[in-house]
C-alpha cells in the first residue's frame, strides 16, 4: 500500500485554475437569483494559486474566505470561485506549511489570517479554532 501524500505534496499537485461554464442545476444555490445560464461561471482554483493569495495578506489583516472568493473570481473573469474546493485548498495550504514549519521550523506563509466564511476561526486548520486564534492573537488581531 502506497504511503499517504504529505499535505505538502498534495498542495504542489499541478493543478491549474479553470472556469466551468456547464454547471448542474444543483449548483444554482452558489448563484444570485435568477443568474442567466450564461453568466453562470465557475472559478475551480488551484492550491498554487490560494497559497500565492495567502501568501499577499498583510500582517494585521485578515480576509474572510468568501472574499478571497470573489478577487480570485474576478481575477479570473468568473461569476463565482467555487466555495467547496476554495476551501479544501486553503486547509491544504494550511497543514502544508504547518507540517513544513513543524518538520523543520522555517517560517510559514501566514494561514491564518484567512478567515472561514462569514469571518470566522476555521475548525479545520492545524491545532483547530484555538490555534488559529492563537495565531491571530500573536499578530495583535482581536479574536
Amino acid at each position: 500500500m502506497p504511503r499517504p501524500k504529505t499535505a505538502w505534496e498534495k498542495m504542489r499537485c499541478g493543478k491549474t485554475p479553470k472556469i466551468v461554464n456547464d454547471l448542474p442545476a444543483a449548483l444554482d444555490k452558489w448563484f444570485p437569483p435568477n443568474t442567466p445560464p450564461a453568466e453562470r461561471s465557475m472559478l475551480i482554483s488551484s492550491p498554487e494559486e490560494i497559497e500565492r493569495f495567502i501568501a499577499a495578506i498583510p500582517p494585521g489583516h485578515v480576509v474572510r474566505m468568501e472574499e478571497m472568493r470573489a478577487e480570485l473570481a474576478r481575477r479570473h473573469g468568473a461569476a463565482i470561485c467555487c466555495p467547496m474546493t476554495a476551501a479544501i485548498f486553503a486547509n491544504i495550504v494550511a497543514r502544508a506549511y504547518d507540517e513544513r514549519e513543524q518538520q523543520s521550523g522555517e517560517p510559514s506563509i501566514p494561514w491564518w489570517r484567512l478567515l472561514a466564511a462569514k469571518g470566522k476561526l476555521n475548525p479545520k486548520y492545524p491545532g483547530g479554532a484555538a490555534e488559529h486564534a492563537r495565531r491571530l492573537r500573536a499578530e495583535g488581531i482581536e479574536v
